[in-house]
């Protein structure tokens, strides 16, 4: 299977969910590294700022589609926990999030999802950690 392939199949894997609705796209995907989109418009807080929790679900996809690959057919992977610091705020455009393998293990599997403005200022930095739950 092409990355693209894969790309295409977790994408299309995000129809009818909160992925879809917060407008998040995924451009690649492998075990070690995710990297998707996410418009801030429609995503704000009611001050205008990308809100933090939009943040949050752009970093837990992105490390989930890297952990899920991680974990192979058969296997499921699901978030047993998140954390984000918020650095700076974004009112426009579009953010880019990079989520990073920190450990690829047996039974987890934890990312680091560092997201950006078009600008390349660091707006959020998150921590993942999936677990891998064995085949059914």
């Amino acid at each position: 299977m092409t990355d693209m392939d894969t790309t295409d199949m977790l994408a299309a894997s995000a129809r009818g969910t909160l992925i879809e609705r917060m407008g998040i796209t995924l451009l690649e995907a492998t075990p070690d590294r995710a990297v998707g989109t996410m418009p801030v418009a429609g995503n704000t807080q009611p001050a205008g700022l990308l809100h933090g929790g939009a943040s949050v679900v752009l970093a837990e996809t992105l490390g989930s589609f890297a952990a899920q690959l991680h974990a192979g057919a058969g296997r499921q992977v699901v978030g047993i926990e998140i954390n984000a610091t918020h650095h700076s705020a974004a009112r426009e455009g579009i953010v880019t999030g990079v989520a990073t393998a920190i450990h690829r293990g047996r039974t987890t599997a934890s990312y680091e999802i560092v997201i950006t403005d078009a600008a390349g200022r660091r707006i959020c930095t998150a921590r993942l950690a999936c677990l891998v739950l064995s085949g059914a």
